[in-house]
Parts: C-alpha cells; sequence; structure tokens
C-alpha cells in the first residue's frame, strides 16, 4: 500500500519515520520530494582499464553548491536530507518528471529497504546532448513510501547503512552463496 501525505505527516510526527531536515511543501500527495546535497562522486576513469564486480572502485570526490553533469556522463549524488525508515516501510527513490523531461535520470537503484537509515546515493545520469547544471538544495527526485504487511524480520543492516555523503559501489564486498 502506498502511503498519502495524511500517513506520511503520522509517521513523521510519531517519530518512526525520519526525513531531516525536511521543509514545507516537500510532502506531496503520495510522495515527499528530496533535495540535492553538496556531496558527488565521479569514477576515475583514468585509474583503471575496466570495472569489475570484484575489485574496488576508485572515484573522484567532490564537495559544490553546483556542479555541471556533461552530456552523456554519470554521477553519483546524495541527498540533502537524512532518511531513517522503520521495519515495516520501503521507500522507492522516483525522479521527479520535470526534471526526466530535461534528459537527466535519477535512480538508486529504486529502491530503499525497511530499516535503512543515511543519506541516499542518486546514481544521475545525463542522457542529452548538453550538460545540465545543478544547484544544491533542488528537489531533484521524491520518496513514495510503501507499508509492508509485516515488520521485516531482518532490517537492513548492509554496507550503507549511517552512509553520509555520496558512497560509490562496495559491490566488491559481495560475499557470494
Amino acid at each position: 500500500m502506498i502511503l498519502s501525505d495524511k500517513t506520511i505527516y503520522k509517521y513523521l510526527e510519531s517519530g518512526e519515520l525520519v526525513i531531516e531536515p525536511l521543509e514545507p511543501g516537500q510532502v506531496q500527495p503520495a510522495s515527499v520530494d528530496i533535495r540535492l546535497g553538496t556531496s558527488f562522486l565521479k569514477l576515475d576513469e583514468n585509474n583503471f582499464e575496466a570495472m569489475s564486480l570484484t575489485d574496488e572502485i576508485k572515484y573522484i570526490s567532490m564537495e559544490a553548491d553546483e556542479i555541471i553533469i556533461p552530456s552523456n556522463s554519470f554521477l553519483l549524488a546524495t541527498t540533502m536530507e537524512y532518511i531513517k525508515l522503520p521495519c515495516n516501510l520501503t521507500a522507492f527513490v522516483e525522479g521527479r518528471s520535470s526534471i526526466g523531461r530535461m534528459g537527466l535520470f535519477i535512480q538508486n537503484a529504486g529502491w530503499v529497504d525497511p530499516g535503512f537509515e543515511g543519506e541516499i546515493t542518486l546514481e544521475l545520469y545525463n542522457a542529452n546532448r548538453l550538460p545540465i547544471k545543478l544547484e544544491k538544495g533542488r528537489r531533484i527526485c521524491q520518496l513514495v513510501f510503501a507499508q509492508m504487511d509485516d515488520m521485516a524480520l531482518n532490517p537492513y543492516q548492509g554496507k550503507y547503512q549511517g552512509q553520509r555523503s555520496a558512497v560509490g559501489s562496495r559491490i566488491f564486498l559481495d560475499e557470494e552463496c
């Protein structure tokens, strides 16, 4: 079940759901608008020939109030908001339609597990032929919350728990079955 603004407010007021900082107007009828932070990561393309799932990936870290994403480029960014989900809610990260119409695709693998806590690292891709300038504090994506049928037995405690700032892929830490 997707949460309405009324239910989102109830979760926020009870403290079960945390979104900080949260400004008036960010809560929409069925989502919460999330703003762009100041932490960015760019792949260090000159540091390796190819990426693999078993080796640590090197990034160039940047802190900025605004950034330009060149045409056909990929960048990791963070949200301004720190999120804390209870064990019975999950969230979907969705790009805003107005931004998608500019050719900027926004993801974070699309899913935030129950129990996650931290800033959300966003995956940004400029599919346009023109560079796109982004500024901190602008509403860049939205979280759509869904209530689970029961509390998660094993809430999220993974390798991105508690992250602050943009965090690159940690897939090399995965233990395969």
